[in-house]
């Protein structure tokens, strides 16, 4: 038999990697013979008695989730999912009125029979209401909220997006985040988010399935999303379910729209800080109800503030605020007439930043992939796949200290499978993910160290979901292979909810979980900017952790959560939650290393606790909510126990928004953010020392003296406590029933007070956040 050998020295990285993947698929074939035998299982599923459907937009033919379906004079019905489908199951044969109802649009009736066979899914189409009804409203989250566990999960729409003050005048997800109940955000300048005790790097990011290694720009105020294409994001802060895997602490799934399928359409924004255009139409419009089409959507947005700066914001910085970031999304989306569907897409995210004097921090990342979703006719299934390829490569060269790389790849392959049945739903799948990582620095001694690692992941999931009386149960079971560390890690999910009455609700999620990836960031950096990206050791690095034996090298974590949700009025909504996670196994970079041949890394525990209660109150135009969180998080690694850099203890958020005027046409906003000082390692003091001296044989008189640090206990330091408002004003003007020009105004920390961003070790000179900053914005929309 002939064997195909490839050069390693020759062959490109993407090649050795592909290989490297199919190598490792065909070691664990096992598996996939498994899989196939749970995928076959759903065919024999009885199917009688039951109606499918998908709802759509019938003004961009864009399909429509959490849209409530019910049969008129019975206690059958639905929510529809984020794709707009819809199933209701053992239904007494027939003829019924079924009713469709969202809010801000025209309810529909439609006749149905149902018999003994299961009919194929249709597709309907709701109308929007221009004009407003007072009164009208539909308590969509109400019975979401009764019919979901949502433990720890916040689901976010453009809509609740454009209720908080745009700053910079762009709205943006990042900003939104920044309010969510157990997130930490460490600034404007450098901002990243920690989630409930987890670092960026234990949080998973996926855009249409593709995951994301980077979500936000140096400046914290904007993501990489342009709000415009987003159909909904979901944060899970804790006690994610089976269909999660590979992190240890959260996930944000963040999905995007097709595009318009009926007309060509778009916006144009701008403002002081950014611009951004977005497209959308057909390539083959859609002209009836079930028929097929093409359509696309694109999105380029980009920031000029360090030009603008110059002129607008000398009083900040008179060099100019140094951000530049350009973000490019795009997407075709094929449908047919059945509700099929399958989209092609791609992106490219950029961001360069250079502090004066501190350092320069540049970043790109790109992607590309495939998604689809089959819907079988006469079949309560519903398969979804996903093929994607992304590269992110980052670089961070320091004044002070020496210049860091870091590069990482991933292939990710995945398959959903649904049956719905009423208010139950059956799930499993299967994922295969191969990453590659590329390390580049030189240590605080001289030594040049570079980590190159393959690794392959393999996950399978099993996920039920049962609605018994007052109770919704979510049992789920993964198995996370992680093939390179020669690892199973079988990861049991629950989530369960109680609903006491239609008021009051009580809830509780928990589970276990793993991941390999690990970042490499420095515990003198006062404020990280780079998270450079590894992957565990393949063999264990040390024998015991806490007194406990260590078998494997893969970094370990366990949630609970508790909670409940209380609807005292109807206008009101108050949630509280309280969480643990425990950290069981962490590898992190041997801070104590001195010589090259010491460990490079070293075994953590940790653990974050906490809780939170936001209130919501919402009546007419008026929208008010308050969030405060309160957290604690420590790690021990066998020599101390330290709090980390983002253990802010105290966290609250006030947001305002309020709208009045024919059509809403103006809209007021206010937030305000409070947040305890974080934690940083002090320095002790100075000292001198000798320059990196060429092996054994180098001359010690030829070397220069440098100036040494001496460091504290770490994180025994705590910075000022942060504190910003921000306010802006909004209105609309109705130029046609196509076209709307809105225009804004905003200031980002109104009140311009100095919160610390960046303290030089050498010379203690400090560095602020961002000044005030006024803005001013226009867009048109087509």
């Amino acid at each position: 038999m002939n064997t195909s050998v490839i050069n390693i020295r020759t062959a490109s990285v993407e090649t050795v990697f592909l290989v490297h993947i199919f190598n490792r698929m065909r070691k664990f074939r096992f598996y996939f013979i498994l899989v196939g035998l749970l995928l076959s299982a759903g065919s024999g599923f009885s199917q009688t008695g039951s109606i499918k459907g998908m709802v759509f937009d019938k003004s961009n033919g864009e399909p429509m989730g959490f849209v409530i379906v019910s049969l008129r004079g019975t206690t059958y019905g639905a929510i529809t999912d984020d794709n707009g489908i819809f199933a209701i199951d053992k239904i007494p044969v027939g003829n019924y009125d079924m009713r469709i109802l969202y809010m801000g649009y025209d309810s529909l009736v439609v006749p149905v029979t149902v018999s003994g066979q299961s009919s194929a899914a249709q597709k309907y189409y709701l109308t929007k209401l221009f004009i407003e009804l007072e009164g009208f409203e539909i308590r969509a989250e109400k019975i979401i909220a009764q019919t979901e566990t949502r433990v720890s999960v916040t689901n976010i729409t453009p809509l609740q997006i454009l209720r908080i003050p745009s700053m910079g005048g762009t709205p943006d997800l990042a900003q939104y985040l920044q309010v969510l109940p157990g997130v930490v955000f460490t600034g404007d300048q450098g901002g990243q988010l920690y989630i409930r005790g987890g670092t960026p790097i234990q949080n998973k990011v996926l855009l249409d399935g593709l995951i994301v290694y980077n979500p936000f720009h140096a400046i914290g105020l904007f993501s990489v999303f342009d709000t415009d294409i987003l159909k909904n994001a979901q944060v899970y802060t804790a006690g994610f379910g089976a269909e999660y895997g590979g992190r240890v602490s959260s996930i944000m799934d963040i999905k995007t729209r097709d595009g318009n399928k009926r007309k060509l359409s778009g916006k144009v924004d701008l403002s002081t800080f950014s611009g951004k255009a977005l497209l959308e139409g057909p390539l083959l419009k859609q002209k009836g109800t079930n028929t097929n089409s093409v359509s696309f959507i694109l999105s380029l947005k980009g920031s000029y503030l360090e030009q603008t700066s110059k002129w607008f914001y000398k009083y900040a910085n008179k060099d100019g605020l140094p951000y530049n970031y350009l973000d490019g999304y795009g997407k075709i989306a094929i449908e047919t007439n059945t509700g099929s569907r399958i989209n092609f897409f791609g992106f490219s995210f950029n961001d360069k930043v250079s502090y004066p004097d501190i350092a320069t921090y540049k970043w790109n990342s790109w992607g590309a992939g495939t998604s689809f979703l089959f819907l079988p006719s006469n079949s309560k299934m519903i398969l979804e796949g996903t093929v994607a390829i992304s590269s992110y490569k980052m670089n961070l060269d320091e004044v002070i200290t020496s210049e860091r790389n870091s590069a990482i790849n991933t292939l990710n392959i995945g398959m959903d499978f649904s049956f719905l049945m009423n208010k139950n739903v059956l799930s499993y799948g299967l994922e295969i993910l191969g990453t590659w990582t590329d390390y580049k620095f030189t240590s605080a001694y001289g030594y040049n160290v570079r980590q190159f690692n393959f690794n392959t992941e393999f996950g399978l999931y099993l996920k039920d979901k049962w609605t018994v009386n007052k109770f919704l149960i979510e049992p789920g079971l993964r198995l996370q292979i992680f093939a390179s560390q020669s690892y199973l890690s079988a990861e049991p999910r629950l989530a369960v909810k109680y609903n006491i009455n239609n008021n009051i609700r009580l809830k509780f999620a928990g589970g276990l979980y793993a991941q390999n990836i690990m970042s490499a960031t420095s515990d003198q950096d006062v404020v990280n900017l780079f998270y450079g990206f590894l992957t565990v050791p393949e063999s264990v690095t040390q024998d015991s952790l806490n007194g406990k034996l260590i078998k494997s090298s893969i970094q370990k974590g366990q949630h609970a959560v508790f909670g409940i949700e209380w609807e005292p009025v109807k206008t009101m909504t108050i949630n509280m939650e309280g969480y643990l996670k425990n950290f069981s196994q962490l590898t992190n970079i041997n801070r104590y290393q001195i010589f090259d041949w010491e460990k490079e890394f070293i075994l953590e525990s940790g653990i974050a606790y906490g809780g939170d209660i936001s209130v919501k109150w919402e009546y007419k135009k008026i929208y008010l909510s308050a969030i405060y969180s309160l957290n604690w998080v420590t790690r021990n690694d066998g020599i101390i126990i330290y709090r980390t850099h983002f253990d802010r203890r105290h966290n609250v958020n006030l947001i305002a928004s309020y709208s009045f005027g024919k059509r809403n046409c103006w809209q007021i906003d206010a937030r305000w953010n409070y947040g305890s000082g974080f934690p940083f390692t002090e320095t002790k003091g100075g000292h001198p020392q000798l320059g990196y001296i060429e092996g054994v044989g180098g001359e010690i008189i030829r070397v220069n003296e440098e100036l040494g640090i001496a460091l504290d206990t770490i994180n025994k330091g705590q910075l000022p406590d942060y504190h910003r408002l921000d306010v802006g004003i909004k209105r609309k003007f109705f130029v046609s029933e196509t076209c709307v020009v809105e225009l804004g105004a905003g200031m980002t920390n109104a009140y311009n007070y100095q919160n610390i961003f960046y303290v030089n070790r050498i010379t203690a000179d400090k560095i602020y956040q961002l000044p005030l900053l006024w803005n001013f914005n226009v867009n048109v929309s087509f």
